[in-house]
């Protein structure tokens, strides 16, 4: 398949019940709230999400998280020179940045800012910015979510201090009752032909995001207590698209079907899609 030549615009749903989608550091690792009560999960957790669904589809990935690590690289700059070397004289920036593209499908789509080391009678490196093609916004429930707070403790002792067994407390567990998040994003063609973005990597993005919560159970998100509930893949039939990103973001949505009750589930929510003459989305209803 080639460079990709038309836009693409999505829409995720996912649901939420009884897991932390994306913990705050900064307030003890509860799930992120704004000051309206809406949950929010940032864009680098999702595309942390995608990275890791493009390795599990067998794609080379720039980024890999310690616990995914497939290559034995312990950073990004050992990865970097540890693939394709130390910058050599003659070869230019843009050159090194397209070497770069072809090797890792995460630089080709999302981009990457390189710091790269020259040779040892350098006196400093190189730093090259790449722009990739996929932006991805920060995910916001449709309603404000219940955040609730649960005590845990240890059943074993830490050390064997004393030789009795002890109940300390150990933390706090914070999750979502239940939650329903939309994400949106796009994939800019212009970026695309600079990267080298293709169709065949703009169809594994589309199903890294209809499987994101494949294999990415932990005890803060136990299995089954994320999913993408449903996909919108807008495929336009120009470079710069029929309809701005914006309008067709605002033309998916979802309601609750009921705004007097707090939603509990999926079916309390009633999903609408508004015509787009010329644009018809793919739909692809969870796995």
């Amino acid at each position: 398949m080639g460079i990709l030549q038309t836009k693409i615009d999505f829409v995720a749903f996912i649901a939420v019940t009884m897991a932390n989608p994306n913990g705050d550091p900064l307030n003890g690792n509860s799930p992120r709230t704004d000051y309206a009560g809406l949950g929010e999960i940032s864009d680098v957790c999702i595309k942390r999400k995608i990275r890791n669904r493009m390795q599990d589809l067998g794609r080379a990935v720039f980024v890999q998280s310690d616990d995914r690590r497939s290559d034995g690289y312990t950073s990004l700059e050992a990865r970097l020179t540890g693939v394709l070397g130390k910058l050599k004289a003659g070869i230019s920036p843009d050159d090194y940045a397209k070497t770069v593209c072809e090797t890792w499908l995460d630089t080709r789509a999302f981009g990457q800012v390189l710091a790269l080391p020259k040779g040892k009678d350098d006196k400093k490196g190189l730093s090259i910015g790449i722009r990739g093609p996929v932006s991805i916004h920060q995910g916001v429930s449709i309603s404000p979510v219940q955040v609730e707070d649960m005590q845990i403790t240890k059943s074993v002792n830490g050390t064997d201090a004393d030789g009795q067994r002890s109940s300390d407390t150990m933390g706090m567990k914070h999750f979502v009752r239940f939650g329903l998040y939309k994400i949106k994003g796009s994939i800019n063609v212009q970026l695309a032909e600079k990267t080298g973005f293709t169709d065949e990597d703009a169809e594994t993005l589309r199903e890294c995001l209809r499987t994101l919560f494949v294999n990415d159970a932990s005890a803060a998100r136990p299995d089954g207590s994320m999913e993408v509930c449903r996909l919108y893949w807008f495929r336009h039939n120009c470079k710069e698209g029929q309809y701005s990103s914006a309008k067709v973001h605002r033309s998916v949505a979802a309601k609750p079907v009921d705004p007097d009750q707090i939603p509990a589930c999926v079916e309390d929510y009633q999903f609408t899609l508004e015509p787009l003459e010329g644009l018809e989305p793919e739909i692809f209803d969870g796995i």
